[in-house]
């Protein structure tokens, strides 16, 4: 029983719903007995915040499987029902090692199939040769990757928040239905989105890290990924063909991308993320102790150490709802030539996917203009 699934959060609800009835019915019998007093009160309340939290967890989409609320690494997500292609050729892994490149159908998440005319979702399993990471994608082809056999295509590397759930980006943002409207309606140039989750070494959060001694997560996404993609599709040369977006921490992390491997991303769109990572349970030590390597990966202070990167940004915010605003400003304040800067500001919004779906449609119209072919 999938943990976000209708069956689930239903059987939650009714046992805390029983409880409560119990209590009502039991609690007169109960007189004078106060371990059955005690039980009365704790049960039902653990039931309701259990009931409650599955919801909120549902709605928000924090946690996508068991795998992700327990900390265990998992394959594919539930709700696939079909083969994964295995791309590693051309991730720096040894020779000979590679496996084949197997097959899929289109997948098929939560109800959520593309029409064959707006192109093709399929399931990949990401194998990175440098950085010993694997983990599970989602590839976004346009229509007129079918339609023309020698084009080649621009790519967006595409990451939700953190612990969140790639899914997250087909079912709560719809990124692959919008690009594909907007693709349709030729307001948006036809390209790749790879769309996965940042957190791709459970349950810690790397921040898109090379953690010393730990994951190297930055090497996985600058370096294994593009080169695993690149290899098995059409994509274009060079980092005018590719650009990273993402939602909160995948916010961070694809600002991150864009602004320390510029020979990679050409651009960026940081829908509420933030500009540096602070510490807590979930992120442990990132820097190995070390200041200078916090520094390095604090984006305002790159701006005012380093020699801006000759990349163009785009950063959301909203003025009440949403606790980035003012770090938002300032970052856009630092931003000098060569790197250019755009933002989308809402009055109100919050941190949710309800408002990055207002964001999307004139950021993905904003990003078709910055990259080549």
């Amino acid at each position: 029983m999938g943990l976000t699934g209708t069956p689930f959060i239903l059987l939650t609800c009714l046992l805390a719903a029983v409880a409560l009835a119990g209590v009502v019915w039991v609690a007169p019998r109960a007189a004078g007995r106060v371990p059955a007093r005690i039980g009365l009160l704790l049960v039902p309340q653990v039931l309701l915040l259990a009931a409650l939290l599955t919801v909120a967890n549902a709605y928000f989409a924090f946690y996508g499987s068991w795998g992700d609320l327990l900390g265990m690494p998992g394959g594919p997500a539930g709700g696939m029902g079909n083969p994964t292609r295995h791309l590693t050729r051309g991730a720096g892994g040894p020779a000979g090692q590679d496996p084949p490149l197997v097959p899929t159908r289109d997948a098929f998440i939560d109800g959520h199939r593309l029409p064959v005319k707006d192109g093709r979702l399929e399931a990949v399993t990401i194998h990175g040769g440098r950085s010993g990471i694997t983990a599970l994608a989602y590839v976004y082809l346009p229509p007129q990757y079918f339609r023309d056999r020698t084009r080649r295509f621009p790519v967006t590397l595409a990451l939700t928040g953190y612990p969140g759930n790639a899914q997250n980006l087909i079912t709560r943002l719809n990124l692959p239905q919008t690009a594909a409207r907007e693709i349709a309606a030729r307001r948006v140039k036809p390209m790749i989105f790879v769309m996965m989750r940042p957190m791709v070494t459970p349950p810690r959060d790397t921040e898109c890290t090379d953690v010393p001694g730990g994951p190297l997560a930055e090497t996985f996404f600058a370096r294994d990924l593009p080169a695993a993609i690149q290899t098995a599709y059409r994509t274009v040369p060079g980092p005018t063909g590719w650009s990273a977006m993402g939602d909160s921490t995948g916010g961070y992390c694809a600002l991150k991308l864009a602004m320390r491997h510029s020979d990679r991303f050409a651009a960026a769109i940081c829908l509420s993320g933030y500009y540096k990572a602070l510490r807590d349970f979930t992120t442990g030590d990132l820097y190995g102790g070390s200041p200078a390597y916090r520094n390095e990966n604090d984006l305002a202070w790159r701006l005012r150490h380093r020699p801006a990167p000759p990349v163009d940004v785009l950063v959301t915010t909203s003025k009440v709802g949403e606790k980035d605003y003012a770090a938002t400003r300032h970052f856009i304040a630092l931003v000098r030539a060569p790197m250019r800067v755009s933002s989308i500001t809402l009055p109100t919004g919050g941190h949710h996917f309800s408002v990055w779906r207002r964001e999307l449609t004139p950021a993905l119209r904003w990003l078709s203009g910055r990259l080549g072919v």
